[in-house]
């Protein structure tokens, strides 16, 4: 018999059921299933249909099911506990992830209030959860989960030694801080040919967004130049693109600032998976029907404070402002006013 006890499914039920056919007692049945005699025993009498008629109860495999489950869900951990739900509730609408909002709670051990990050997922995913479209504050603001699927990437003749096979395996590694990579959002035609810049450091997920007029490749660059240009030098090593032709003219960022670029394959946007997920994270804030000439940069700030504020799993839930802080408190370098 197994040591973790695993509630009874419905292919067991449906055995329990023919073996009662065969006028099988509850002590055979649990040896042929291998179950505890006690379990068969309390399984067949919580979950029989009963009614006033007796020839009409018994035990029955889907109808155990059906009361098991609702057994169940009227024991849920955040139906029972509103304190809870309405903490979990509010991180939610503060944009924290299910993830977050469990790592977060493990991590200050708070007695009482620890919940698995499926537990949050069911509850949004739940009747209730629905009615007050928790969904909309995901990442992806999904009624149901997808799989993913990768964009088409543009091609760009790029020289080997800029290619993403030449960038150094400390990059890859994560090991050492100051790797950036760069992508462009772009929005719907109809808003303008606004675009904007987002930027994450690689080691610390730290997110910086630059707001652009257009896609000319030197002014594009030269806005990414202006913003990384404020880090000390160690805080600015290497920059991983697409192949985009808003990054054609990649020399000016070393020009400018000592700031190496390096490119993905074609149609491998997975090998800056950094900045796509990132990507994905922002879209919540900056979907694609938003008018970005309407905003400012001020606008894109804001931004980038609630997204550099929030616990990230992967940091051991600490916020991707906190990790990029002490790295440039690391470096000899004077830091910048505003991080």
């Amino acid at each position: 018999m197994s040591k973790h006890y695993k509630h009874i499914s419905l292919p067991e039920r449906r055995e329990i059921y023919r073996l009662q056919g065969q006028g099988l007692n509850s002590r055979q049945i649990a040896r042929i299933l291998g179950r505890h005699t006690s379990s068969i025993y309390r399984e067949v009498w919580r979950n029989t249909y009963r009614h006033e008629e007796r020839d009409c109860g018994g035990y029955y495999p889907v109808t155990a099911q059906e009361l098991a489950m609702q057994r169940r869900a009227k024991t849920r951990k955040l139906l029972r506990h509103d304190r809870l739900k309405n903490y979990i509730v509010a991180k939610l609408r503060a944009h924290w992830s299910p993830e977050q909002i469990a790592g977060y709670l493990r991590r200050v051990d708070a007695p009482g209030i620890r919940v698995c990050h499926e537990t949050i997922y069911r509850h949004v995913y739940s009747d209730e959860g629905r009615t007050m479209g928790l969904y909309r504050h995901l990442f992806r603001c999904r009624k149901n989960r997808r799989r993913r699927f990768g964009r088409i990437a543009r091609s760009l003749l790029i020289p080997f030694e800029h290619t993403i096979h030449a960038r150094p395996g400390e990059v890859a590694a994560r090991e050492v801080f100051g790797h950036w990579e760069g992508d462009l959002m772009i929005f719907e035609r109809e808003r303008g040919r606004s675009n904007v810049t987002s930027l994450v450091e690689r080691k610390s997920r730290y997110v910086v967004l630059v707001k652009n007029d257009g896609r000319q490749s030197v002014p594009v660059l030269s806005g990414i130049g202006d913003r990384l240009g404020r880090l000390p030098a160690p805080a600015r090593r290497t920059i991983t693109f697409d192949r985009g032709v808003e990054f054609l003219r990649y020399p000016v960022l070393r020009e400018k600032i000592g700031l190496v670029s390096y490119f993905c394959d074609p149609r491998s946007p997975w090998q800056k998976g950094a900045i796509e997920n990132a990507n994905a994270r922002l879209r919540r804030f900056l979907p694609r029907e938003t008018d970005i000439g309407s905003l400012s940069q001020a606008d894109m700030e804001r931004v980038c404070e609630i997204a550099n504020t929030t616990p990230r799993k992967c940091l051991g839930y600490f916020t991707p402002k906190e990790v990029f802080k002490a790295h440039l408190q690391e470096t000899d370098e004077p830091l910048p006013l505003a991080v």
